[in-house]
């Protein structure tokens, strides 16, 4: 998968490489920090492959952020036993918060489902905007960097 997503973004011609950056970073698992990380290995700017990276990410979890909240408001009438994941996520939102859960969520989960899990647990749209775009950002700018100094991550040939 890796190989193709290098192949994918290598195929675009230079100046738009950028796009395909966006659009790999928008695909849950692939992230801020992989888009960046595969931008800066193909030779694009680390601080345009990072930015591109994260604009990419971002778009796509506020795309899932509004679509949950739409739902949250649609179906919150109705009372549904939770499931036993729902619990722990649920538990793990009541302990962290937002800004935990954001910040260290993406260590488990993309970005694009912890944020609608967020929003489905009731918390707010707006602080779990704030808090995806930092953490996407951090992570974003932390494997990019760790992409240009040369740090052998899963891209690497």
């Amino acid at each position: 998968m890796i190989e193709s997503l290098q192949q994918f973004t290598a195929e675009f011609p230079p100046a738009l490489q950028w796009l395909a950056v966006m659009l790999a970073a928008a695909v849950p698992f692939i992230e801020s920090y992989f888009g960046s990380a595969l931008g800066v290995v193909i030779g694009i700017n680390p601080v345009i492959a990072v930015g591109a990276a994260v604009i990419g990410n971002v778009a796509s979890m506020l795309l899932l952020v509004n679509g949950a909240h739409l739902v949250r408001r649609k179906v919150a009438k109705e009372n549904a036993s939770p499931s036993v994941k729902y619990a722990k996520l649920r538990s793990a939102f009541d302990k962290y918060g937002i800004a935990g859960v954001s910040l260290l969520g993406q260590t488990i989960l993309p970005s694009q489902i912890t944020s609608a899990a967020l929003v489905s647990f009731g918390a707010a749209k707006e602080k779990v905007i704030f808090w995806q775009v930092i953490s996407i950002i951090l992570w974003g700018a932390a494997f990019g960097l760790l992409a240009y100094l040369g740090v052998d991550l899963v891209l690497a040939r």
